[in-house]
């Protein structure tokens, strides 16, 4: 229990500790490498709670495929470094907005959390043996069939549509024609060019 709370407070101050870094830092690829290390810390958070799948989704898709994505993108951009403190003076009051709503949010939470007696109610009842990713899977597959393959609907739209409005056709590039290559004769045709020039 003692290494359980130690890992829990260690992954918690690096995790808190790398997400200021992230807002902090001038460099844009400082930024996403430590948003990364927030990610990996984030996951480990998930392990100690016993959501390994969770954990898994964050390193696999976020660390993996955003993350690694939004790297590439700042370094082919060659972005510059911000000014912090202009940034900073211009949107301090919405910042400071958002924070207020935040704080007011964890005192709920916390609140709610101590006249609860400090235990939540399970949504769900899991029996002893079926592991978190078995009962998750069992969830989404048979009650939230639908929406689930609601949103993977929404998601190839998005994809299709991403890759629509990206498409450029120019008209100065070759493209290959099937029906054109099919149509022509088949074999071999011997052409005798003279010495010293091209075809």
């Amino acid at each position: 229990m003692i290494i359980a709370s130690l890992l829990f407070y260690l992954f918690a101050a690096v995790c808190i500790g790398s997400a200021v870094v992230v807002v902090t830092a001038r460099n844009p690829i400082h930024s996403v490498l430590f948003l990364i290390l927030a990610f990996f810390n984030a996951a480990g958070l998930f392990v100690l709670l016993g959501a390994e799948f969770l954990a898994m989704i964050l390193v696999i898709v976020y660390v993996g495929a955003v993350a690694v994505l939004f790297l590439f993108v700042v370094m082919m951009l060659d972005v510059e470094a911000l000014a912090i403190p202009d940034t900073l003076k211009r949107n301090a009051a919405v910042g400071a907005g958002i924070g207020f709503v935040l704080v007011a949010e964890l005192v709920l939470v916390a609140s709610g959390w101590v006249s609860g007696g400090g235990t939540g109610a399970s949504v769900l009842a899991i029996p002893g043996d079926v592991t978190n990713t078995q009962a998750l899977g069992a969830l989404i597959y048979t009650h939230y069939i639908y929406p689930f393959q609601g949103c993977g609907l929404v998601l190839l739209v998005a994809m299709i549509g991403a890759i629509v409005l990206t498409l450029r056709r120019r008209p100065d590039t070759k493209r290959q024609d099937v029906s054109t290559q099919v149509a022509k004769p088949r074999g071999v045709r011997l052409v005798k060019v003279p010495t010293g020039s091209g075809v």
